[in-house]
């Protein structure tokens, strides 16, 4: 029931890359980051308030810095950049970015299998995102690394929080702060330059509406509500195989909405770099299932 409950934000997720391309094709990132996390923030709020304490603004500014501000910027930046299937498969990245960073960060040094896995996917997302046989933006690449980084510290930062502060606090306030900093930006970069910003508001129609309704609705409020939520009370194990949503989202939803197509090689690519992070928790749970009975007899 967990795997199926984590598949929800996953799937949506994975959804915001051809959504943002179908529906919000010329509209400005930082925009589009500002919009999604605001008003999300605020409905989360009249749906229940809440108000921080004194010392937990600190940490929730960097949170929200990190996993909104940043994180929503770079999303869509890859979204307006990048296939949707690219975006989506690339994000599968974040497990070998994370043992990297608890390996270095906190000494835990990642289990043999892991590193195997780890050194596979790597191999082929070479393979996948080689320049001779796809073509692709290196700012939209840029933006995939940049993503996964705040993907991991913030994640970090998140899962710490689970005894201090509610987690309704925490998605509820880092959107908002998150959402403030993207608004800031973006008048900034609208007074800069104001084309984009000008053409996106004058020409706003009903597609653009419903990209916007997708985004903020379930994108965000509905799926990082479930996400925070899911944090607190599944194992990495459950909310790994549940992330698995996020790449078939991305390949599905490009291929519908926006007739994405890939070559045979590129597609078995993608597919080996989805179960690559999935490998080391089947082989733990297998092995962790044969041991059982062994122990029952034993006992």
């Amino acid at each position: 029931m967990n795997i199926l409950l984590a598949m929800i934000p996953a799937f949506l997720w994975g959804t915001t890359y051809a959504v943002t391309q179908y529906t919000l094709a010329d509209w400005p990132p930082l925009l589009l980051g500002a919009i999604r996390a605001l008003p999300a923030g605020l409905i989360l709020l009249a749906v229940k308030p809440s108000l921080p304490k004194k010392a937990d603004w600190k940490i929730l500014c960097g949170l929200g810095a990190i996993n909104i501000a940043a994180f929503f910027s770079m999303i869509f930046v890859m979204s307006l950049t990048l296939p949707s299937a690219i975006s989506s498969v690339g994000m599968v990245s974040v497990p070998v970015f994370a043992m990297l960073y608890h390996w270095l960060v906190n000494k835990q040094r990642p289990g043999l299998v892991q590193a195997l896995c780890g050194a596979a996917l790597i191999v082929l997302a070479w393979l996948l995102f080689d320049p001779s046989s796809l073509n692709l933006n290196p700012l939209g690449l840029a933006a995939i690394l940049a993503a996964i980084t705040c993907i991991v510290i913030g994640s970090s930062i998140t899962k710490s929080l689970g005894d201090r502060m509610h987690w309704w606090t925490v998605l509820t306030w880092q959107l908002i702060i998150g959402g403030v900093i993207l608004t800031f930006a973006s008048t900034v970069h609208g007074v800069i330059a104001p084309a984009k910003y000008i053409a996106a508001l004058n020409n706003l129609s009903m597609t653009n509406l419903s990209g916007i309704l997708w985004v903020v609705l379930l994108n965000t409020a509905l799926g990082y509500s479930l996400y925070v939520w899911l944090l607190q009370r599944m194992s990495v194990v459950d909310f790994t195989f549940g992330g698995i949503a996020n790449p078939i989202a991305g390949i599905l939803t490009g291929l519908v909405l926006l007739g994405e197509t890939f070559t045979p090689l590129q597609y078995s690519l993608m597919v080996g770099m989805i179960v690559m992070p999935l490998l080391p928790q089947i082989i733990v749970t297998t092995l962790r299932s044969r041991a059982m009975p062994a122990k029952c007899e034993v006992n």
